[in-house]
């Protein structure tokens, strides 16, 4: 029983399938068109703005396809290493550069502008099929033309396998039997299973955990980032493939990307007058999530680091040719929560908790934050967890 249908839920469930096991995935969420995804955000307000997403695939219905290693020194330090299963998600997800015709004319403005500051800039790895992608600045809601790869390929794979999806079916509660694993409670409805894991997010997991006598949800991390934006106008960067460069910083990134909120930040600008960077960072695990609330902390160290990036995106966009009167910033958000399931702390080497035959395979398990998209990381995990349970367990 595989309670989410996202990163770690899709591959899982494709991975056991075509081994044999009989697999079943409940899904709080309905399927949806990926162009229809973003009206499946179920964000959070909590100190720092949690962007997160109920729908069949998950929160990579609306990913801007970004495809970049991360936590594997952490995870090492474990004694987990990931890097065939990386191998192996990256070929099978279609990682690539995008070719030069798909980078648009406000990315390139801002890469040459980092270079003339002497700054690296460089193309961002994508899981995006660059033959059916036409740049729409649609990304982190949904690609209408289904170019970019989500979670719901490997789930389709696994239903092939004789998997079986539920969806719009909200678990509440993981059942137990003198302390032995049953199933999963729904409203209405009782699964039962030999083995249950949990890929419902770093905020349904932990509560999941803890109504099941766990300790969970005591740290989450969110990377949290900003978007700092100007003006030039007529750019059209609004439309652009977002986020297709990077600029790598020690625990922060910074990347080209277009916020509407901008838009209401600047009088008399239009969406295609704005150039915009994220800065994201690896913050720190000063939040928890509780049964009743979830909390985020800013800590002098996240401060810093946001305004690190801050003045390095805004010289960027000032040396691009933005008006400098004019830059503004969004508020702080948070589109990776994670680690409040941790490896070492909730879950071991193998992400099975204290509990026999319960896993976790999303971003729960991340030791700490990424400072940059985990959906590889997240793949590989389950794509590992899929081979000890089908090995050891069944």
């Amino acid at each position: 029983m595989i309670v989410g249908s996202g990163a770690g839920g899709g591959i899982l469930a494709s991975e056991l399938s075509q081994r044999g096991v009989e697999v079943t995935i409940i899904e709080k969420g309905p399927s949806t068109p990926p162009g229809d995804a973003h009206c499946h955000y179920d964000t959070i307000n909590t100190g720092v703005e949690i962007l997160k997403t109920h729908c069949v695939g998950g929160t990579t219905m609306v990913t801007a396809g970004n495809a970049v290693r991360t936590c594997q020194d952490e995870l090492k330090k474990l004694n987990i290493d990931v890097g065939s299963e990386l191998d192996q998600v990256e070929e099978e997800v279609g990682v690539t550069i995008l070719p030069d015709s798909l980078l648009g004319e406000g990315t390139r403005i801002l890469m040459d502008s980092a270079r003339r500051l002497g700054l690296s800039m460089e193309k961002m790895p994508k899981f995006i099929d660059p033959r059916l992608c036409k740049p729409c600045g649609k990304c982190a809601l949904g690609c209408p033309r289904n170019a970019k790869w989500n979670s719901r390929h490997y789930l389709k794979n696994a239903l092939n396998m004789g998997a079986c999806l539920i969806e719009n079916r909200p678990v509440v509660d993981v059942l137990l039997e003198n302390g032995k694993l049953k199933g999963v409670r729904t409203h209405g409805k009782d699964y039962y299973a030999d083995v249950v894991v949990l890929s419902s997010g770093a905020i349904a997991t932990p509560r999941l955990l803890k109504r099941a006598g766990l300790e969970a949800g005591a740290q989450l991390f969110v990377d949290t980032f900003i978007t700092i934006g100007g003006v030039l106008e007529k750019i059209g960067f609004n439309e652009e493939v977002q986020m297709n460069a990077l600029l790598r910083r020690k625990d922060l990134i910074i990347s080209p990307h277009f916020s509407s909120i901008l838009v209401d930040k600047i009088p008399g600008a239009a969406p295609e007058d704005i150039l915009g960077m994220m800065v994201k960072i690896k913050d720190d695990n000063q939040g928890q999530v509780t049964s009743e609330e979830v909390v985020k902390y800013s800590t002098a160290r996240d401060v810093g680091l946001l305004s690190e990036g801050a003045a390095l995106a805004g010289s960027i966009l000032v040396n691009a040719g933005a008006d400098p009167t004019r830059l503004v910033s969004t508020p702080a958000r948070g589109a990776h929560p994670g680690g409040t399931a941790a490896i070492g702390s909730v879950v071991d080497s193998n992400l099975e908790t204290e509990i026999e035959n319960l896993f976790v395979a999303d971003a729960s398990v991340l030791p700490s934050a990424p400072g940059a998209p985990p959906v590889l990381t997240i793949l590989a995990l389950a794509k590992r967890l899929g081979r000890y349970i089908y090995m050891d367990r069944v």
